[in-house]
């Protein structure tokens, strides 16, 4: 069902959202390429970026007679997406009970990141988060995965400014926790280590309920 769907891929550009706060959802759609985010603006052009959706996820309707987005879904780069199955067969209905419970991991993950986290520990750990759900979907290498973001984005994710971002990313560079070149982002293996104290959710949890919905 999956592989049919795919057969018709829905292209978006970067900026151009894909639903808008309050519209009806077209029904479940899969992540094929790209990334997304979940945003709130403000009326004086503020942006919270406030969950990112990345290959392999799935956007599903809210569970109620008329579904709605409760919030708007950008494209932050060019993104290519796909009608996913309905959730009529076991394993359909196992893969989304998986993904929404990922989607509450990562949002208690980065409600922790904004309220207890340094700027150096938000990207840090957020980066890592990144390598983590792109690597489970074979998006990414052992040290390596692809950053289509600017600073400024990170920034609108994180709470923090661009100029914050960009002196926190000098940072760590010095420290040798990561390079940042060419849309490629590459972190060492202490990065990891050091800040999986910080983490509010096991890793060994969270690839658990990735693989059941890349399985499903």
């Amino acid at each position: 069902m999956l592989r049919q769907a795919a057969e018709f891929p829905q292209r978006i550009r970067a900026t151009r959202d894909l639903i808008l706060a309050g519209q009806r959802t077209p029904g479940p759609l899969l992540v094929l390429d790209g990334w997304l985010g979940r945003v709130q603006l403000f009326s004086d052009g503020r942006r919270q970026i406030l969950s990112f959706l990345l290959p392999g996820d799935v956007i599903q309707d809210a569970g109620t007679f008329q579904p709605v987005a409760p919030s708007t879904i950008t494209a932050l780069c060019d993104a290519v997406l796909c009608s996913a199955p309905a959730p009529e067969d076991e394993g359909p209905r196992e893969a989304y009970a998986a993904s929404a419970a990922l989607d509450e991991i990562y949002l208690l993950r980065q409600i922790a990141r904004l309220g207890r986290m340094s700027a150096y520990e938000r990207i840090q750990d957020w980066l890592s988060e990144m390598h983590e759900r792109l690597l489970l979907a074979g998006a990414a290498g052992p040290e390596s995965f692809p950053m289509p973001l600017t600073q400024e984005m990170l920034a609108d994710a994180l709470g923090l400014t661009s100029v914050h971002v960009n002196r926190t990313l000098q940072a760590m560079r010095r420290d040798g926790i990561l390079e940042w070149r060419g849309g490629t982002v590459r972190l060492r293996q202490s990065a990891a280590t050091n800040g999986a104290r910080a983490r509010p959710m096991p890793e060994a949890a969270i690839s658990a309920f990735r693989k059941a919905l890349l399985a499903g």
